[in-house]
């Protein structure tokens, strides 16, 4: 029961801050026209912010400490580019969460008594009736733009994008409360997955770069192509056997270093772009998860 309750709070301090943020994201991204789409994504965050205060109550003292030194919970510029993105788009962030969340300590063996189980369990049954809702949301939002009848400034990959993430959170909580456990699925699955992460990531950036920025964008494509070739790769041999799991933390390395001069360069306002500067730092924190995963040989 001890590792159930941890494995649930150290995917929850990851992605429930994730969620949190694909909700802003979407809210700033509607236009004036589409209040509804704007209140039921602020709905949205909320829910996810109010998951995440619970997920790091809980925490506190409990996570591994691996997860805490990865910078996939908070960056150094987590704070700064949440008061910053919160005066851009007006919508209201509650940053005193990541000022507990920079002040984590690492767990102790612990003895998951009753209480802790039945929170924890309560946050997972929580968690899968949000993203639920959420996927199904998400999904109306991509027909809609597909369709023609909704607009908005995210990309339709973008929604595809985030869309996959709520489902890979899912499924994730879903077994744990199923089987207190992680069944890690092969290493290969992972990569795959977070190789197309990566890959539309290094899109976004150079499509959301002020067209005058040629050497940021020249870098972005050669990322994306880079991650491409990857999954190409993948797809006709076995990943682990040819060293492209080596291969793949050595990209994965440089786009983090390119994404931390990024989400710098945006706040400090030396970059031309239209990239809030929480998205710049979203997308660093996910290329640090996905370091350790492939550092630690972990998956989610």
């Amino acid at each position: 029961m001890e590792n159930y309750a941890i494995l649930s709070l150290e995917t929850h301090l990851f992605f429930a801050r994730i969620m949190k943020e694909h909700g802003l994201f979407l809210e700033a991204g509607f236009v004036c026209a589409d209040k509804a789409c704007i209140e039921k994504a602020d709905w949205f965050r909320r829910q996810f912010e109010e998951l995440l205060r619970d997920a790091v109550r809980l925490g506190n003292g409990r996570v591994n400490r691996w997860i805490i030194n990865s910078d996939e919970l908070v960056t150094e510029f987590t704070l700064s580019a949440e008061e910053c993105t919160e005066k851009l788009s007006g919508v209201p962030i509650d940053s005193e969460i990541t000022r507990q969340e920079k002040k984590l300590l690492p767990g102790r063996r612990i003895n998951a008594d009753r209480e802790l189980v039945s929170a924890v369990n309560n946050l997972n049954r929580r968690a899968l009736r949000l993203l639920n809702e959420f996927i199904a949301f998400k999904e109306s939002i991509l027909r809609e733009v597909r369709d023609g009848k909704l607009f908005t400034v995210n990309y339709p990959l973008l929604i595809e994008h985030i869309l996959r993430e709520a489902r890979l959170y899912f499924t994730t909580v879903e077994e744990l409360l199923n089987n207190r456990q992680l069944s890690y699925k092969n290493l290969r699955e992972t990569e795959k997955f977070w190789n197309q992460i990566m890959m539309e990531h290094a899109l976004f950036i150079r499509g959301l770069l002020d067209p005058t920025e040629e050497a940021l964008i020249q870098t972005a494509n050669k990322y994306a192509m880079e991650f491409r070739e990857l999954l190409e790769q993948a797809r006709r041999q076995d990943c682990r056997a040819m060293g492209l799991t080596e291969e793949a933390l050595a990209e994965t390395l440089k786009i983090r270093d390119f994404k931390a001069a990024g989400t710098k360069g945006i706040l400090n306002c030396e970059i031309a772009s239209i990239i809030l500067p929480l998205l710049a730092d979203h997308v660093l924190r996910e290329a640090n998860h996905y370091i350790r995963l492939l550092e630690t040989g972990s998956e989610e």
